[in-house]
C-alpha cells in the first residue's frame, strides 16, 4: 500500500512511519517542520518520502496524497493552553487544514484514520467514558477535534470516503519531546528524575489520565485504517485499557523506572485542563480487534530506558 502521514515528523506520525516501513509500505510524509523534527525523528527511516508543506495549503495536500490508499492524519496545533490563547491558529489548521486532507482524499480515492482526542469529552460524570456520551469540550483545541471529526463522518456518508476518528487518551512513549513548553507530562517528569531537576505538577497532582503507550496507538491506526464497514463514518476511543493514573502516581513510577525521586513543585491548575479521563474501548474492541497490550508501569520503563541511553 501506499499511505500518506501528515504529521509525519511528530511523536506519533514518525512511530507510523517507522511501523509502515517495516511492514513493506510506500510511506509518503507531510509535515510543516514547525514542531516535528525530521532530522531526529526520522532519521532511521529513510524511505519515508517526505514532504515540507502547510496543511493550510490545498493543493499542497493534494499533491501529497495523490495515488495513496489511506491518509494517517495526525497533524495539527496542539496544547489545550497554547490553544486558549490562540484559537484563531487551532482553526486554521486542525480544522480547514483537516478538510483539506478530506478533499485530497475524495479525489484520490484513499481512505483517512484522523488523530482525535480524549479532551473533547470534557469532564463527565459519568466513566469509563463511551463514544455516545455528549462531548463537551473545555478549550479550543478539544472543540477543533470535535468538528474534525464531524467533517470526517460527514465525508463517510456524503461521499463515500472510508473513515475512522480514533480518540487518543494520552498517548506516550519514546520520541516525545521534552523540551517544549507545551510538553506531555511524562517526558517532563522522566527528564526531572533523570537529571535531578524539580519535576512541576500543575494542581494537586490527583487528576487521574488514561495513559496509552505508542506502540498500541499505532496498532489501533492499523487496524482503523482497513476498518471493517461497520466502522466507517465512526468515533472510537484509543485508550490504555486499564484504570486511569493519578499524576502523583505517575511521577513515582517515573521515580522507580529512573532511581531517582526528586521533590516536584506543585503549581496551580492549568486552564481547559480535565480533572479525569478514562477510556471505554470496548466498541473498538468489537469493530477493530483493538487490544492495547502495555502496562503503564512496562511504558513508563520503556520511556525511561529509551531517554536515558539517548542522554548518555
Amino acid at each position: 500500500m501506499r499511505l500518506l502521514v501528515t504529521g509525519a515528523a511528530g511523536f506519533i506520525g514518525s512511530h507510523l512511519c517507522r511501523r509502515l516501513v517495516a511492514e513493506g509500505h510506500e510511506v509518503v510524509g507531510f509535515d510543516d517542520l514547525s514542531e516535528g523534527n525530521a532530522q531526529v525523528n526520522l532519521a532511521d527511516v529513510p524511505e519515508v518520502k517526505l514532504v515540507a508543506g502547510d496543511l493550510r495549503d490545498a493543493e499542497a495536500v493534494a499533491a501529497a496524497a495523490t495515488g495513496c490508499d489511506a491518509i494517517l492524519h495526525h497533524a495539527a496545533r496542539k496544547s489545550v493552553p497554547r490553544s486558549v490563547r490562540e484559537p484563531e491558529a487551532f482553526v486554521e489548521v486542525n480544522v480547514r487544514g483537516t478538510l483539506n486532507v478530506l478533499l485530497a482524499a475524495r479525489e484520490a480515492g484513499a481512505s483517512v484514520v484522523f488523530a482525535s482526542s480524549s479532551s473533547v469529552y470534557g469532564d463527565q460524570e459519568v466513566y469509563p467514558l463511551s463514544e455516545s456520551f455528549e462531548p463537551r469540550p473545555r478549550s479550543p483545541y478539544a472543540a477543533t477535534k470535535l468538528a474534525g471529526e464531524a467533517l470526517m463522518r460527514s465525508w463517510w456518508h456524503s461521499y463515500g470516503v472510508p473513515t475512522v476518528s480514533l480518540r487518543y487518551f494520552n498517548v506516550y512513549g519514546p520520541f516525545q519531546d521534552p523540551a517544549s513548553e507545551y510538553a506531555a507530562v511524562i517526558p517532563r517528569f522522566v527528564t526531572a528524575c533523570l537529571t535531578g531537576s524539580t519535576p512541576v505538577i500543575y494542581g494537586d497532582g490527583e487528576q487521574a489520565r488514561d495513559f496509552t503507550f505508542i506502540d498500541d496507538v499505532v496498532e489501533a491506526n492499523l487496524l482503523a485504517a482497513r476498518a471493517p464497514q461497520a466502522a466507517r463514518g465512526l468515533v472510537l476511543n484509543a485508550g490504555g485499557g486499564r484504570e486511569p493514573t493519578t499524576v502523583n502516581e505517575l511521577l513515582a513510577l517515573v521515580a522507580v523506572a529512573a532511581g531517582n525521586a526528586p521533590e516536584p513543585r506543585f503549581e496551580p491548575a492549568r486552564e481547559g485542563d480535565i480533572r479525569r479521563s478514562h477510556a471505554d474501548i470496548s466498541l473498538a474492541r468489537e469493530l477493530l480487534g483493538y487490544d492495547p497490550k502495555v502496562a503503564i508501569d512496562e511504558g513508563v520503563r520503556r520511556t525511561v530506558d529509551w531517554s536515558a541511553a539517548r542522554a548518555g
